[in-house]
């Protein structure tokens, strides 16, 4: 049985090749879903994707199923029953910045109508694809990065450097980065 080719950085375990096959680089314009790998990504600031990945379960059950409403609202004895959760990051700067991040969402949304309209009008609605031949071709940032991390941080949000950003951008689809060989983009 051959095994399917895919991108280099995916290969460590099931775990990671479940969540290349079937989640990143695929267009999400879900609200929902893009608050969701928004905070994923601001907790992964600093750490792994892997790390982030392997505790999302424990995540999604102590932040509310990422349910940005709920979130938007925790208080101080919330925030210190989320410092004790060790099934999640326990830092007290990304935990407050979930909740900022939570109320900075609800105010795009209604100045957008949604996140998604806000997010994806930086590429015109469509994902812009990179082509990469191998993983060396794939950016930490670019410009537009670059530009949406700016935006963001005025808009009140925390966490969200051009790295965070970037990938963000992957993990959403709004840029394909899978590699040439990967049988993804065939």
């Amino acid at each position: 049985m051959e095994s399917k080719k895919r991108c280099s950085w995916c290969e460590k375990d099931d775990l990671y090749r479940d969540y290349h096959d079937n989640e990143w680089g695929k267009p999400v314009y879900d609200d929902d879903k893009l608050f969701e790998f928004l905070i994923l990504e601001t907790f992964q600031a600093g750490l792994s994707w892997y790390t982030i990945l392997a505790k999302r379960e424990n995540f999604k059950a102590a932040l509310d199923n990422f349910d940005y409403k709920k979130i938007a609202k925790y208080n101080d004895s919330k925030v210190e029953e989320l410092l004790q959760n060790a099934g999640i990051i326990r830092n007290k700067l990304k935990v407050r910045a979930t909740i900022s991040n939570a109320n900075a969402f609800m105010e795009v949304q209604k100045e957008f109508g949604s996140f998604s309209k806000y997010i994806w009008n930086f590429v015109n609605g469509k994902p812009i694809d990179n082509k990469p031949k191998t993983w060396k071709d794939v950016p930490a940032t670019t410009p537009l990065s670059d530009a949406i991390s700016k935006d963001l941080k005025k808009r009140g949000f925390k966490f969200v450097g051009s790295t965070v950003i970037y990938a963000h951008m992957q993990a959403t689809g709004m840029v394909n980065d899978h590699v040439e060989n990967c049988f993804i983009r065939k």
